[in-house]
């Protein structure tokens, strides 16, 4: 009959390697690991759920009003309709020159639109702008037909050396970065910089601008005379 094993036996073993119940419990938290990654990679990219409207508190409702009148836009908030059109003389004194919008409030003006308003979404951080867009396919297109497809971009919007800077930072489809080459090779180009010597909309577009800046959460243009 052979002996216990000692105690300094069984610690020898145990170092040797994993147990059957250890194996058996790796493998089942890899596979559990696999198959919600599989899940949250599906749901985000290959069937992508609708943005959530943004809304307004009353006061920044209010708010943004007041900034859209100071632009020339009225809205009616008692039927959602607005208009550009007033009747009145047409004077510049006490116009302001500054355009400033909020992230929350560009994705509220989004929102208005049934159309959009679950199918686009902005983000501003600092000198980027980037936008979300998540755009239905045809049913008859091959493969992802019927199917929504999830594309982000990023656009550079900051002021230097007297002028502004726009610049496409990308474009992504599904997740996946399009080469440059398929974007005319125009990514990290500063558009103004690139074709505003020439005349055309952004040579007009960068002697209007005296200033523009996008921080966490705020776009902020200033306009000259």
């Amino acid at each position: 009959m052979s002996e216990p094993e000692s105690s300094e036996q069984q610690a020898v073993e145990a170092k040797k390697g994993f147990s059957g119940s250890q194996v058996l419990l790796i493998v089942v938290a890899v596979f559990l690991v696999t198959v919600v990654g599989s899940i949250l990679l599906i749901r985000t990219y290959i069937f992508p759920a609708d943005f959530r409207p943004v809304t307004l508190s009353a006061l920044e409702q209010e708010k943004l009003d007041t900034k859209l009148e100071v632009i020339g836009i009225t809205v009616d908030r008692n039927s959602g309709t607005s208009s550009v059109l007033r009747a009145e003389a047409y004077s510049e004194a006490g116009a302001s020159r500054d355009v400033s919008f909020s992230e929350k409030e560009i994705n509220s003006l989004i929102a208005a639109d049934p159309q959009l308003a679950t199918k686009l979404a902005i983000d501003f951080s600092d000198d980027l702008a980037s936008a979300t867009m998540l755009i239905p396919l045809d049913p008859d297109f091959p493969v992802m037909g019927g199917k929504t497809v999830r594309i982000a971009t990023g656009v550079e919007l900051a002021f230097a050396n007297g002028r502004p800077v726009v610049a496409l930072k990308g474009v992504s489809i599904m997740g996946v970065p399009v080469p440059n080459a398929w974007l005319g090779n125009l990514k990290n180009v500063d558009l103004v910089s690139e074709f505003g010597a020439d005349e055309g909309f952004w040579q007009g577009f960068a002697d209007g601008v005296d200033e523009i800046r996008v921080r966490d959460g705020q776009l902020q243009i200033t306009l000259k005379e």
